[in-house]
């Protein structure tokens, strides 16, 4: 007979042996079952794997994109239209702004599930998603083209921002009267639209549906008004500023023109500072300008807006006539014999948009007027500052040119444009130097101030292109 405690081990031991062999068959089977599903889902999404609430498991990731491919093409048809005023001024479609579902990137992250490198996470992933233990979301986000909404925006501030326009002004018989009136400008947000279209693109992921925004807009007050002109305290002209442009051609007579029209009636408050290529603006054909010889790169050669640098010399020398402070001047690089025609050699001052400008301050007690003027008989240029004399001293001297240096000899160089025969000049001899002045302005306050303005010419070689087509 077997003691009792014999039996009981012996019961014990088969049991264990039972539940060790019961687990080691269920070990066997869960990694069959996982090998098997392993190989079934090679190049597929492990199951319980979801995108935007649709199940993608078991699916390539072909397959699973191929879920959103209408949902995208439905977003190139997707408009939004713009209101202005009440009035429809646009209309882009998510083709335009290039809006489309990042699938391809959210694809690729549901894939890696059950496939990161991380050995315990991957192991976790796979037991999760295989035996149902847990569901894996994604979402996918709407996208768009930021240049080409920006490029949108852009068009709608060409057309739609509109500058205040200052009440013009002019000085007669002693008086200041008016001959233009001050107009409000308008400025488009910006920002509220792109913030609008980019919240109507973001719902569209919710309700794909064509959306209206509205252009919002403040108004801009102009600074100078009709009912302020008794406030100006003009009273006296305070300094003439001229040049001359004898020998210049049509075309730049008609730039310099124009350019003068651009400051006639403006007024400059107390303090306030006079930029050149503000006032004149863009310098092209589309406002107006007619290629003229201008220097760029270099080079003396045709370009939009030739003799506008004849404008910003007479305002430079107006200036200092009325003894202001120049903020910002800049010599011409070599000698522009228009400027010499009334003047020494450095009495000048080049302008090119918007990097190369003239800046002069008004530290006047109170408002200065501009008036303009230009004398197709004479051939002037003048530019006359209205306002109030606060007996200041002014000292301009006469101005040196030193180191003067003679011109290159001409250069020819062949052009098939031309024909035989046909000799053509495109850049003009110079001779070069350096040339200085003194400038010292003496009152009360800080109209005490003393400036050395120096200018470096470049001797300069005449070119000739010498045609060579028969």
């Amino acid at each position: 007979m077997i003691p009792k405690t014999r039996t009981k081990e012996v019961v014990v031991l088969y049991s264990l042996i039972f539940l060790i062999a019961l687990l080691l068959v269920i070990g066997v089977s869960i990694t069959g079952y996982i090998i098997r599903e392993e190989k079934r889902l090679q190049n597929h999404i492990y199951p319980n794997v979801y995108i935007d609430h649709v199940s993608v498991g078991r699916k390539t990731k072909k397959e699973a994109a191929m879920l959103f491919s209408k949902r995208a093409g439905d977003l190139d048809n997707l408009t939004i239209t713009v209101l202005y005023k009440d009035t429809p001024i646009a209309t882009v479609s998510g083709k335009q702004m290039g809006v489309h579902r990042n699938v391809d990137d959210v694809v690729e992250r549901a894939y890696l599930i059950g496939r990161v490198s991380h050995l315990p996470s991957r192991v976790s992933q796979k037991l999760k998603t295989l035996f149902n233990r847990d569901r894996f979301d994604f979402a996918t986000q709407l996208t768009y083209d930021k240049n080409s909404l920006s490029d949108f925006i852009s068009l709608q501030e060409d057309k739609y921002n509109k500058p205040a326009k200052d009440a013009l002004f002019k000085f007669e018989n002693d008086r200041v009267v008016n001959f233009r009136i001050e107009e409000e400008g308008a400025k488009i947000n910006s920002e509220k639209l792109i913030s609008d279209m980019e919240n109507k693109i973001i719902f569209w992921k919710k309700n794909p549906k064509n959306e209206t925004v509205v252009l919002a807009d403040q108004i801009i007050k102009p600074q100078i008004t009709l009912a302020k002109s008794n406030q100006f305290g003009i009273e006296e002209l305070v300094s003439e500023g001229k040049s001359n442009y004898a020998g210049s051609i049509p075309e730049r007579v008609h730039n310099l023109t124009l350019a003068t029209s651009r400051f006639n009636g403006i007024l400059v408050p107390k303090d306030g500072v006079v930029s050149f290529n503000d006032i004149v603006g863009d310098i092209s054909s589309t406002t107006g300008y007619k290629p003229a010889y201008i220097i760029k790169g270099g080079k003396t050669v045709l370009g939009d807006g030739g003799g506008v640098c004849q404008v910003s010399t007479t305002l430079f020398r107006a200036a200092l006539q009325a003894g202001l402070p120049i903020i910002e001047r800049t010599a011409h690089a070599y000698r522009v014999g228009y400027y010499e025609n009334d003047s020494k050699p450095g009495f000048d001052a080049t302008v090119y948009g918007p990097t190369v400008d003239l800046k002069i301050k008004n530290n006047t007690p109170g408002y200065l007027l501009i008036q303009t003027e230009v004398d197709h008989g004479t051939g002037n240029v003048y530019f006359r500052f209205y306002g109030k004399k606060d007996g200041r001293q002014i000292y301009i001297s006469p101005g040196t040119l030193t180191d003067v240096s003679p011109p290159p000899d001409p250069k020819y160089q062949d052009d098939p444009t031309l024909k035989k025969g046909v000799t053509k000049q495109v850049d003009f001899a110079a001779w070069g130097g350096k040339a200085n002045f003194s400038y010292k302005v003496t009152g009360s306050g800080d109209v005490n101030f003393e400036k050395t303005f120096f200018s470096n010419f470049r001797p300069w070689q005449a070119v000739y292109l010498v045609g060579t087509s028969d």
